[in-house]
């Protein structure tokens, strides 16, 4: 048998011939796959779908009543939960949107036939792709999924614009104190958070500099809670400029926060404290909040709950305050529940304790260092789990007056 020839007028290609066309289509992939992607490996990316998915089951099921009642089959109990997430789904949508979704489920659903339409007597036959009925339940999927889309560029540039005010509303950095260094981080569940934190100068009856601590944690979340959270820092900085005492300025606080919490519903834990750097007195009141740790440079652990109740519950509530005074090496950590109810994969919060095991070992370093040594750790534990809450810490150190 006669060996194979090359064809006639065509020359072999060399390797260097076809990696010069393949290179070219590769660095196209190679960018697309990157601009869709962001850069993100693929571990990151299933990642990021798991935690969507939970999110959005989450959203959905909470609609649903899951309990099967007694008698009821499994088989029949499977299907009644399929028909309320189903219509939990549906009822996200407007009107218009509902049909054109019921619409591309049928098409979606239904045989695989082609559309035939007689026109005027004379059979006119759609053939091809185009009468296919899936082709159009996937077009009607596709101009739903663009709509949605599209309402979600706009709520997320609004909420990028939210994100943006609420940002100029927390301090960047804390002013300079004498004998404290402090430093304090915020990481929201969504765009916008809840949770409020402050460190502001204020000039005392007496003409004396003193300065104001404030961490506060509004219930719920993303913007209802945005929008109550403005509303009690511009409470406490305008109660702030007067001549009042810190029991006073809470109360103040509350009966305003009741104006607001929509009869106790939207309520806020808070912790207020006033600081004189003279006296190193720091006085306080603790509204509902989890109770801050004081860690002595003993190693002692105490807490700080004097106080009442959280704002806007009961207009008439009183609230007390207690002091501290600060010795040098002591350690002052006020944080939001997020960081202690921060929960991993498994269900397991990351607890006090463990929070007070990482102060205990970084108690030597300065206030940024064991900041960092804290967030370090949760992003740990918490590992791919979905962020629940918002986590808010701050952390005061006091230190020799030179430092």
């Amino acid at each position: 048998m006669a060996a194979p020839t090359q064809s006639a007028g065509r020359p072999p290609r060399r390797p260097d011939e076809l990696t010069a066309k393949v290179s070219p289509i590769m660095e196209w992939v190679d960018r697309f796959w990157r601009r869709v992607t962001e850069g993100m490996r693929a571990d990151e990316l299933w990642r990021s779908f798991i935690t969507d998915a939970r999110s959005s089951y989450r959203l959905y099921s909470k609609e649903v009543e899951q309990e099967r009642m007694a008698g009821v089959p499994k088989a029949k109990h499977f299907l009644r939960l399929v028909g309320r997430f189903f219509w939990a789904v549906l009822e996200k949508l407007t009107p218009a949107r509902r049909v054109i979704l019921l619409v591309a489920l049928v098409f979606l659903l239904s045989p695989t036939v082609n559309l035939n339409w007689p026109s005027h007597g004379d059979e006119f036959r759609a053939e091809g792709l185009f009468a296919d009925a899936h082709f159009w339940g996937g077009l009607l999927m596709c101009a739903l999924l663009i709509m949605e889309v599209g309402d979600r560029v706009v709520m997320k540039r609004d909420l990028q614009i939210a994100k943006e005010i609420q940002t100029w509303l927390l301090p960047a950095a804390s002013p300079l104190i004498p004998g404290l260094q402090v430093a304090f981080s915020t990481k929201p569940a969504n765009t916008v958070a809840g949770d409020y934190y402050d460190v502001f100068p204020r000039t005392a009856a007496d003409g004396r500099t003193t300065y104001v601590f404030a961490m506060a944690d509004v219930a719920g979340k993303s913007i209802p809670a945005a929008l109550l959270m403005a509303t009690i820092q511009s409470s406490l900085k305008t109660l702030a400029a007067a001549p009042l005492t810190l029991s006073e300025l809470v109360q103040r606080m509350n009966v305003y926060a009741c104006s607001n919490s929509q009869n106790g519903r939207r309520f806020t834990t808070a912790f207020v404290a006033d600081y004189d750097p003279a006296t190193r007195t720091m006085v306080y009141v603790n509204a509902g909040h989890n109770p801050p740790i004081l860690r002595r440079r003993s190693g002692a652990i105490e807490r700080l709950q004097a106080g009442g109740i959280p704002l806007g519950i009961l207009e008439t509530t009183p609230y007390a305050a207690d002091s501290v005074v600060f010795e040098e090496g002591d350690w002052l950590v006020v944080f939001t529940d997020g960081v202690v109810e921060a929960e991993n994969i498994n269900r397991e919060e990351y607890g006090e304790q463990r929070l007070l095991l990482v102060v205990q070992m970084g108690a030597e370093l300065a206030s940024e260092q064991l900041l960092g040594n804290i967030t370090s750790d949760l992003d740990r534990f918490v590992g791919g789990a979905p962020q629940h809450d918002d986590v808010t810490c701050m952390l005061v150190k006091s230190v020799g007056s030179g430092q």
